[in-house]
């Protein structure tokens, strides 16, 4: 295995690559990945998908204590639900359900990435079918 620790991306032409649907796994794997600089368009509108989710992660999750910390009569003296503490009710049933919300949103957009940049997860079958191996290894 050769040793490739060169950060240096100054011999990549990074001007051919437009999206990485069509680019081959070789050629993808000797770019650089730079969290703070993507070497792709689509690396490019994938960090601002994941920047939004994490920041919608963070309001979520944080989100309720921090108010509770800051406003504490108004989040421990409201109650909902039949008499629970609306801080109570935030961190019991909005963090989870925000969490699944972001999921979903994280999927939806993922998916929208994948059409835009023609990438598809679905594998193809050949139907050439001399090509076919038995189980036990050997040809049929």
């Amino acid at each position: 295995m050769s040793d490739n620790n060169s950060h240096d991306s100054g011999d990549h032409d990074s001007g051919d690559l437009e999206t990485d649907g069509g680019v081959t796994t070789e050629a993808y794997l000797d770019e650089e990945i730079n969290i703070f600089k993507p070497a792709t368009p689509f690396m490019r509108d994938h960090l601002r998908v994941i920047w939004a989710a994490f920041i919608g992660w963070a309001l979520v999750v944080f989100g309720p204590t921090t108010l509770t910390l800051l406003v504490p009569d108004v989040m421990t003296g409201t109650t909902v639900l039949g008499g629970y503490p609306l801080h109570f009710i935030l961190t019991a049933i909005g963090v989870p359900l925000g969490a699944l919300v972001l999921s979903v949103a994280y999927a939806v957009q993922r998916d929208r990435l994948d059409a835009k940049y023609g990438i598809s997860h679905e594998e193809e079958e050949e139907s050439d079918a001399s090509s076919t191996v038995a189980t036990d290894g050997g040809d049929d």
